[in-house]
């Protein structure tokens, strides 16, 4: 088994080479070992507590890898509870609505069609990572030396698909004018999900590549710019008020505004914050560094706490859950929200938008034309080896700053600020800086990379 599919926040790799139905048992076995094993107390005599919940994408392999992955689960004396084809938010739905020890989602979310991996959860849909349990299912997963073993588990099929459109739909207001939206799906699992829970809704959806054919008609990843292309002109095409591109399992989306111009997901956030405070008034916000300064502005000013967290999902759901935060955004396009069980969801997501959008007559680029104070460099990357002592580099150069390590460097000015955080498995240095004023961004930028070098 190829110890480097093994990633920060979830399992990943090219199918057959890197994960195959052997690796996918292997898996199967440690994880449904680790998942059970977290177990406490009286928790262990309830039947529903030991199963555990799996789910896959739509990739062509996906199948074969999920029946895989079944049975080393079955091998260990797990009960499974296979929900089908879904998308990855609806595993963390099902985890809690089930009240299962947790779930596996057999995906390569925005990754290209050869690839295919597992996006493992525990107790409450709680994230299992490199420093929650990740190490430990790599570890049993690689010391396993055959793939047999008696089936001594059950199987039983569950098809959540209304009670999961129950929970998106609960957080719909009653609508006051009907929208028109343009849905890229990415042929991905939108494809499937935006049909069954808004299918019947008195709005136009107009819906791009929601076929399921093994391929993608474009990368399944909606924060590289040229993916929205598509998008972009249909929407300004056919005059939508706004337009969505969910990556490919639809945990994360970005926005189009009705001129076809994209919408940063950070000022998405800042977008959505009066909102929710609006409904919990006085409750934390959880944000990624990496987000704009009007982020935590427009938490302050509408009378919320403002945490402030390193990026990627695991941190952020943390945060969100130790500090009960009523919503929290990511730069990557993940959302979350305490009444999702503190998980990021793109369906849930685009119904806020929707309620947003329908409580004004205001077009979204009016709505966010206010919090574009800042100009933003948007993350950049740099090819280097010896990551720690380039930071350390940074902060003697730029020493006069307000400096915390949170997440590599940051350095703050009353003008402008920056982080520099290394990759976790790239030679690769991620830097994103942000200024009053387009000169001085440039300015300070050609600095960076004067110690940086070139992006790549």
């Amino acid at each position: 088994m190829d110890p480097t599919i093994f990633k920060a926040y979830d399992i990943r790799g090219i199918y057959p080479d890197q994960i195959s139905e052997e690796d996918a048992w292997k898996i199967g076995y440690a994880s449904a070992q680790f998942l059970r094993s977290m177990l406490h107390g009286y928790e262990r005599g309830l039947a529903h507590r030991q199963a555990i919940c799996v789910g896959r994408d739509m990739r062509t392999h996906s199948q074969a890898i999920t029946t895989s992955l079944i049975a080393g689960m079955n091998a260990t004396g797990a009960n499974v509870i296979d929900i089908g084809m879904i998308d990855t938010p609806q595993m963390y739905f099902a985890i809690n609505h089930l009240g299962s020890c947790g779930g596996v989602q057999v995906t390569a979310s925005h990754n290209p069609a050869k690839y295919n991996g597992f996006k493992i959860s525990g107790l409450d849909a709680r994230p299992v990572g490199i420093d929650t349990g990740m190490k430990d299912i790599q570890h049993l997963a690689m010391a396993l030396l055959h793939t047999k073993g008696i089936a001594k588990g059950s199987v039983k099929q569950r098809d959540l698909t209304d009670e999961y459109k129950s929970h998106v739909l609960k957080f719909l207001k009653p609508k006051k004018r009907k929208l028109k939206i343009a849905v890229d799906a990415s042929n991905g699992m939108a494809g499937k999900m935006i049909p069954a829970v808004f299918g019947k809704l008195p709005m136009e959806i107009i819906k791009l590549n929601f076929e399921h054919k093994g391929e993608f008609k474009h990368e399944p990843n909606p924060l590289v710019e040229e993916n929205l292309s598509e998008l972009k002109r249909v929407v300004k095409k056919q005059k939508c008020d706004f337009g969505v591109c969910f990556d490919g399992d639809a945990d994360r989306l970005m926005v189009v505004s009705e001129k076809g111009k994209p919408i940063a997901c950070d000022l998405l956030t800042a977008l959505m914050t009066p909102y929710f405070l609006s409904i919990a008034p006085k409750s934390a916000v959880v944000y990624d560094l990496r987000s704009s300064r009007i982020v935590p502005e427009q938490i302050v000013k509408n009378g919320g706490t403002p945490r402030r967290e390193r990026v990627g999902h695991a941190f952020m759901k943390k945060t969100m859950r130790d500090r009960r935060a009523i919503f929290g955004g990511e730069l990557s396009g993940h959302f979350y929200y305490r009444d999702n069980y503190y998980a990021d969801s793109g369906l849930i997501t685009l119904v806020h938008l929707l309620n947003i959008i329908n409580d004004t007559k205001v077009p979204i680029s009016e709505l966010i034309k206010p919090l574009k104070k800042y100009h933003s460099s948007g993350e950049l990357n740099f090819e280097v080896e010896q990551k720690q002592a380039k930071m350390d580099e940074l902060a003697k150069k730029y020493k006069d700053g307000e400096i915390d390590y949170l997440d590599g460097i940051t350095v703050q000015y009353k003008q402008w600020w920056f982080n520099c955080r290394p990759s976790n498995t790239e030679p690769l240095l991620r830097l994103n800086a942000e200024a009053k004023t387009k000169k001085m961004l440039t300015e300070k930028l050609d600095q960076l990379k004067g110690c940086l070098g070139k992006p790549v």
